[in-house]
């Protein structure tokens, strides 16, 4: 029995070396072709916007986010969303969700992109990143300055009015920053309650991450191979219906009790 278990430990030593050892010349193939879709949809973008309008520029963001997610197949990487059936159609959705790495957000934007997603993003972003940055500044996202409280609370503001009148999704970090770890940060209330004031007809969708934060746990290079992304969308809360101490509480509770056990564990 003892023999089996040290041929066992040697086994996998061995596995966890030759993954390694795989994971620079594919995390060297992959950042290669995250520069080139950037690049190349930062030009189809603005093409898009300035000669056939938001719809145009919509779809070619979405295509974006298709490759920015395919990219990552090259390392082993897999995504799953849970309960799609559960985003409420034709009414505004407010999307509160944990955030681990950049990995959220491309995942986020194809697999629900029928709902037109919007970001509440921070204003170092509006500058210097290809194709992202020219997204966040004419998609429809909102950029806010986390210095400045009341800039930001009048952009979430702006955001809400604009889903409530087209229907549209914004989707929210309450956390305020990712997490490295996969540990989530406390929720801040300000944001998602201005979201919800100024989109009264809206749901709130608490959707919880999991395992984004391992892509980049070692260091942006290499990157770690055969990650699986989980994203859990829980039972959508009506904005008009519910007191917001309540759905606050209650959209908390429900993204925190959806990380998985082994990233609890491992952290604690």
């Amino acid at each position: 029995m003892l023999k089996k278990i040290v041929i066992f430990e040697t086994n996998l030593k061995r596995d966890k070396s030759m993954k390694r050892i795989l994971s620079y010349p594919l995390s060297a193939i992959y950042y290669l072709l995250f520069g080139l879709t950037l690049v190349i949809f930062h030009v189809v973008q603005w093409f898009s916007l300035r000669f056939f309008g938001y719809e145009a520029h919509k779809k070619s963001v979405d295509w974006m986010c298709y490759f920015l997610v395919a990219n990552t197949y090259i390392l082993g990487t897999r995504y799953q969303f849970e309960h799609l059936d559960r985003l409420p159609q034709g009414v505004p959705l407010i999307i509160a969700s944990n955030h681990q790495s950049f990995y959220d957000i491309p995942a986020l934007v194809w697999f629900l992109r029928k709902h037109h997603i919007k970001f509440v993003s921070k204003l170092e972003l509006s500058r210097g990143i290809p194709g992202i940055s020219f997204n966040l500044r004419h998609g429809g996202s909102v950029l806010i300055n986390r210095k400045d409280p009341r800039q930001a609370l009048r952009e979430i503001r702006k955001l809400s009015e604009y889903i409530e009148t087209y229907n549209r999704a914004a989707v929210i970090f309450p956390e305020g920053t990712r997490s490295k770890t996969g540990l989530p940060r406390p929720f801040a209330e300000s944001g998602l309650k201005v979201l919800c004031k100024y989109a009264p007809s809206a749901y709130v969708v608490p959707i919880t991450v999991n395992n984004a934060w391992k892509m980049t746990s070692g260091g942006t290079f290499p990157m770690n191979l055969g990650n699986r992304l989980t994203f859990t969308i829980h039972e959508p809360i009506p904005v008009g219906t519910t007191p917001f101490d309540e759905l606050f509480k209650q959209t908390e509770k429900s993204v925190v009790d959806g990380l998985r056990t082994e990233t609890l564990h491992k952290n604690c």
